[in-house]
């Protein structure tokens, strides 16, 4: 065969509808996927409302922040409504996904001084538990953690409200930008902080009371995965660990299943924990005898 032939055979092999029916997504018409790029823009967007002058617009005082804000709120609120929009296409059958995109978007966007208070517990415990940190600004502007922990806490909200896709999307591009890990699903308190952060893994069921800590390569996982008849995972079920009030996990620890880790218990580093830690526990490795 000459080339056109072989590239004409190709062409017909990607075609077969058998052999990429499970990688395809065959769109409904007028409807399109979300877009990254969009979510992007909503994201940075959604900082520059909870953290003004730190992203968006730097020229920002109390005389024009209200200003600055509204336009910043309005731009986020038609961009959020077309994402939704695509996203509830995307995933389920709904006679009318503007209209619920729309009360979506609306409802997001009067809980954000809601996530920002939640977020300045976040900034602040990071500021207090990190020596080197010289001001809340920077920390705002610098640290990953606080990066990572904004995406999620834009994206559980928007999980709680229903929203398909778009949560993990989100979640993911705090992961990709900052090595951070965090499932939308997660249920997380205030104060939390991560110290440094690369490589930390909280997973979809976890439950992580207030002012808990983690360093970095921390994994919060599943132990094992029940199958259903026919061998596949079963969906749904609680996983993984629960962390209440003031614990501190220090780096490389893998704390796995559906275990309880309890108030101010402290776990050391390159620990494996599988098992319920009492509260106010120290669970650290063992000094070889001499």
């Amino acid at each position: 065969m000459n080339s056109s032939e072989v590239i004409t055979e190709a062409i017909r092999q990607l075609s077969d509808y058998k052999q990429f029916k499970t990688l395809s997504h065959q769109q409904k018409e007028g409807t399109l996927l979300p877009s990254v790029d969009v979510l992007e823009e909503i994201v940075r967007l959604t900082r520059s409302i909870l953290f003004p002058g730190y992203f968006g617009r730097s020229a920002i005082d109390r005389h024009t922040i209200k200003y600055h804000i509204g336009v910043s709120v309005e731009e986020l609120y038609h961009l959020l409504t077309e994402q939704i929009m695509a996203g509830l296409c995307f995933s389920t059958d709904i006679e009318e996904p503007k209209a619920k995109a729309i009360d979506i978007a609306t409802q997001f966007i009067t809980h954000l001084p809601c996530i920002r208070e939640r977020l300045a517990t976040d900034v602040e415990a990071t500021y207090i538990g990190d020596p080197a940190s010289k001001s809340f600004g920077e920390v705002i502007f610098c640290y990953p953690a606080i990066r990572a922990i904004s995406n999620y806490r834009i994206a559980h909200e928007l999980l709680e409200l229903g929203v398909p896709l778009i949560p993990r999307i989100i979640t993911e591009m705090a992961h990709s930008e900052t090595g951070i890990d965090i499932h939308p699903g997660a249920t997380i308190g205030n104060g939390f902080t991560i110290d440094h952060g690369t490589g930390v893994v909280i997973g979809e069921t976890a439950i992580i009371g207030n002012n808990v800590k983690l360093y970095q390569g921390v994994t919060l996982g599943a132990k094992s995965f029940p199958l259903d008849e026919n061998g596949k995972p079963i969906k749904g079920i609680l996983r993984h660990p629960i962390l209440e009030d003031d614990v501190i996990i220090y780096s490389n620890s893998t704390i796995l299943g559906r275990i309880t880790i309890g108030k101010g218990a402290i776990i050391g580093g390159n620990i494996w924990v599988d098992q319920d830690v009492p509260p106010g526990a120290r669970i650290v490795q063992s000094r070889p005898k001499k």
